[in-house]
């Protein structure tokens, strides 16, 4: 982690807390800086953690595309963490690195497909305020992807706004899990918009 929290991280304590640190090291190599603040108000933890683990089940929409598309909300919003976390998750789940790298600066990438690059402009189009989604996104969207897998990505998209914005919103950045796993930093990101 490259800074210091906005809420100081309290000490992960008790049995509860015994096991999410077990669990944390065994699915994460080590216990996420993040933890520590969020265990200031453990309900709030469990709950994002249980909404997180529902979202990783839904298989209507293709697992690389969501990928993409929560990397970009979180390039969008500012959230080192939730950047880092997720191309740490893609290249354990073997999605296509070369591409997880260049989400931050999709636009000036080569490496996407057109439907990458839709679904990449839908997230950022569902993340800026005031929401700037068209009615042509999703016509072309529901006509690539089906009803059940856009649905299934505008939940995803919405999933990564509720996790990001708090992360940012606290100050929790980073914890270098894309350098723990001995990958290239992330891509800068680009302008928005441009």
């Amino acid at each position: 982690m490259t800074g210091t929290t906005r809420i100081p991280a309290a000490e992960i304590t008790g049995f509860k807390g015994a096991l999410i640190k077990r669990f944390a090291k065994r699915s994460l190599g080590r216990v996420p800086s993040s933890l520590g603040v969020y265990w200031h108000n453990q309900k709030v933890l469990m709950d994002m953690a249980g909404v997180g683990a529902k979202v990783r089940k839904w298989n209507a929409c293709d697992e690389q595309l969501k990928s993409f598309a929560h990397m970009a909300v979180a390039a969008q919003v500012g959230c080192s963490w939730c950047l880092d976390f997720n191309y740490f998750e893609a290249h354990n789940r073997n999605l296509d690195m070369d591409k997880a790298r260049e989400v931050p600066r999709w636009r000036e990438s080569s490496a996407f497909t057109v439907l990458e690059r839709e679904v990449l402009a839908y997230a950022e189009a569902m993340t800026v305020t005031e929401p700037t989604v068209s009615d042509e996104m999703v016509a072309s969207l529901r006509a690539r992807l089906g009803e059940a897998a856009l649905v299934e990505l505008t939940a995803v998209i919405a999933f990564a706004n509720f996790t990001t914005r708090p992360n940012v919103a606290l100050g929790i950045e980073s914890d270098g899990f894309a350098t723990a796993c001995g990958l290239e930093p992330l891509a800068p990101p680009s302008a928005i918009g441009s």
